[in-house]
C-alpha cells in the first residue's frame, strides 16, 4: 500500500511540474510577441474618421443629432461649433461635450453613441492577388486576411509576412508572421489576431526580388534592353560548378 501511495505522489508531482512548465512556456511566448492577441480585457474603442456618431441630449432633445467624423478628425455640432473627436473614446467625447455645453445649457446630460464604425478594416499589401482593404471579422488572423485578399501570388514569401500596427506612442510596431506556421498548426502564429487599421504586408521571395533587381537596374536604368551582357549568373549558392 505504501508503494502505491509513493507512486501516486510521484505521479502527481510530475504532472504538476509538466503543467507549470507548459504555462511558463506560454507566458514567455506571449511576452516575446508584442502583437499576441490574448488581452485580459478588450481594448477601448477610439473614435476614427468616418465614424457616425449619435449625440443625445437627455433634457434638450431638440439638440439631438447624428454626425459623421470628418477626415480632419472633427465634428460640427450646434451651439459650440467644431469639436475634435478623433483620438477620444466615446466616454471622453461625452465628458468634453458636457463641459462645452455647460456654458450654453443649464444642466447638460449628453450621451455619445457610435452608430457605425468606419475603421473596422485592415489593409493587405504586397504579393497578394487583390491589394487593398478587407473588412475585419471577429477573430480574423493574418492568414484569414490574406485569403480574403485573393490568396498569395507565386512570388510571395509566406514565412516573412509583416504585421504592422500603431503602437502606444503612435509609432509603427511590426512583427514577423509565418503563414506556413499558422496553416500547419503553430499555436504562436494562430494566436495573433488583427485589429482595426492593421497592415499586413506580404514580401517577395528572394528569387522574385533578384529578378526585380535585374529588370529595374539593368534593363530599365542602364537601357540594356535586348542586348546580351555576355555573362551568366547562378542563383544557387550551393552550386560550386
Amino acid at each position: 500500500m505504501k508503494s502505491f501511495a509513493v507512486i501516486g505522489m510521484v505521479t502527481l508531482a510530475f504532472m504538476s511540474l509538466a503543467v507549470g512548465c507548459t504555462n511558463q512556456l506560454q507566458n514567455v511566448s506571449r511576452r516575446e510577441n508584442p502583437l499576441m492577441a490574448t488581452p485580459e480585457k478588450p481594448p477601448v474603442y477610439i473614435i476614427q474618421p468616418g465614424d457616425q456618431l449619435d449625440i443625445k441630449f437627455f433634457y434638450n432633445p431638440e439638440l439631438n443629432e447624428s454626425v459623421t467624423v470628418r477626415p480632419d478628425g472633427k465634428i460640427s455640432v450646434q451651439l459650440v461649433d467644431e469639436i475634435q473627436a478623433v483620438g477620444k473614446t466615446p466616454a471622453q467625447l461625452d465628458d468634453y461635450l458636457t463641459d462645452k455645453y455647460s456654458g450654453e445649457l443649464r444642466k447638460p446630460v449628453i450621451t455619445v453613441i457610435v452608430k457605425s464604425f468606419a475603421s473596422q478594416r485592415v489593409y493587405i499589401g504586397g504579393e497578394v492577388n487583390r491589394q487593398g482593404f478587407v473588412n475585419l471579422a471577429p477573430g480574423m488572423s493574418p492568414l484569414h486576411a490574406v485569403i480574403e485578399a485573393g490568396g498569395l501570388k507565386e512570388t510571395a514569401d509566406p514565412k516573412s509576412v509583416l504585421l504592422i500596427r500603431k503602437g502606444p506612442g503612435n509609432e509603427p510596431v511590426s512583427v514577423r508572421v509565418d503563414l506556413n506556421g499558422a496553416l500547419y498548426g503553430s499555436d504562436a502564429q494562430r494566436l495573433i489576431q488583427l485589429q482595426p487599421l492593421d497592415v499586413v504586408y506580404v514580401p517577395k521571395t528572394f528569387i522574385a526580388e533578384a529578378n526585380k533587381f535585374v529588370k529595374q537596374y539593368i534593363e530599365d536604368l542602364l537601357l540594356f534592353r535586348g542586348v546580351s551582357l555576355g555573362f551568366s549568373y547562378d542563383l544557387n549558392p550551393n552550386n560550386n560548378n
